[in-house]
Parts: C-alpha cells; sequence; structure tokens
C-alpha cells in the first residue's frame, strides 16, 4: 500500500524531481527511525504514510500564497491527502491521524505521539541537509528538536556535532 502511494506521489509531483527526491528521503529516515526505535507496526504505517504525504500542499501553497511556508502547508494539505488517502482506500483511522500530522508538521510544540515526533525529525534531518545549514543551526535542531535516541545520533552523526 505505502508503494502504491509512492507512486501515486511521484505522479503527483510530475515534473518535480526536487519534491519527488524530498518525500522519498523523509520516508527513507522516517521508517529508519521508527524501526530502530522499535515502533509498532500499525504506527510505523500511519508515520510511513504521513511521511510519504507531509507536503502534498506545497504546489497550491506557492499557487495560492506564492510561498512555500510552513503554515499554507499545514493549511493546505490536509484536505489533498485526505482525498488521494480515500481514494487509494487507506483506512479511515489511518487517513485522520495522517491528516493530523500532515496539517502540523511544521509545528514543533505540543508534538503528541512517536509519529510526530519521528517525522519531524526526518523532515529536520533532510532539510538541514538540503537548506545546507550551518553547524551552528544543525547543533542546535539536534539538541532542541530531536527527542529520539536514534534521530538525535543520526542528527550529530551526519553533521559532525
Amino acid at each position: 500500500m505505502i508503494e502504491k502511494l509512492i507512486s501515486e506521489m511521484i505522479l503527483y509531483y510530475h515534473g518535480d524531481p526536487k519534491r519527488i527526491q524530498h518525500f522519498m528521503k523523509v520516508h527513507d529516515f522516517a521508517r529508519t527511525i521508527a524501526v530502530l526505535e522499535n515502533l509498532d507496526p500499525e504506527t510505523l504505517f500511519t508515520l510511513e504514510t504521513a511521511a510519504v504525504v507531509h507536503d502534498i500542499g506545497i504546489h497550491i501553497s506557492e499557487e495560492k500564497y506564492g510561498s512555500a511556508a510552513g503554515k499554507y502547508q499545514e493549511l493546505e494539505g490536509p484536505p489533498l491527502a485526505k482525498e488521494m488517502l480515500t481514494r487509494l482506500g487507506f483506512p479511515e483511522n489511518v487517513i485522520t491521524r495522517v491528516c493530523y500530522l500532515v496539517g502540523h508538521h511544521h509545528t514543533y510544540h505540543k508534538i503528541d505521539g512517536a509519529d510526530y515526533q519521528i517525522l519531524v525529525e526526518a523532515d529536520f534531518l533532510v532539510n538541514l541537509y538540503e537548506d545546507q545549514a550551518s553547524e551552528k543551526a544543525a547543533a542546535h535542531a539536534c539538541e532542541t528538536v530531536f527527542r529520539t535516541i536514534t534521530g538525535g545520533r543520526f542528527c550529530r552523526e551526519m553533521f559532525g556535532v
């Protein structure tokens, strides 16, 4: 089911390899962190689903607001995710949680679950690299954002902090 969703998202982002590369990397980091943190299978499935669609609202945000800012993605993403996941036959409880995660993944306070925490960490790992963050910025993120043992270790090892 995740593979079908990935295929659908590649079609959705047709002609935008940067965004395709981004969600694939976030998915892979999220899955790896989750497995190493012993996440249960149901939460892992929800996390993987959310990681694939987490930025689904980015194109419409750029069109409507002229910005890819996180607040616009959080606003525009959930309805798009819901439509796609419903069409692909995802369970309703997964759709509900994924829409919540898509609608909050740029909000870093009040993180309410391992799936949410790991999604944020995976997205940070990729964004710090893609944005060529300074060592100081990476160190700050490692210290303030990361809560899982695995995610924190990945952050420190990747960025040498």
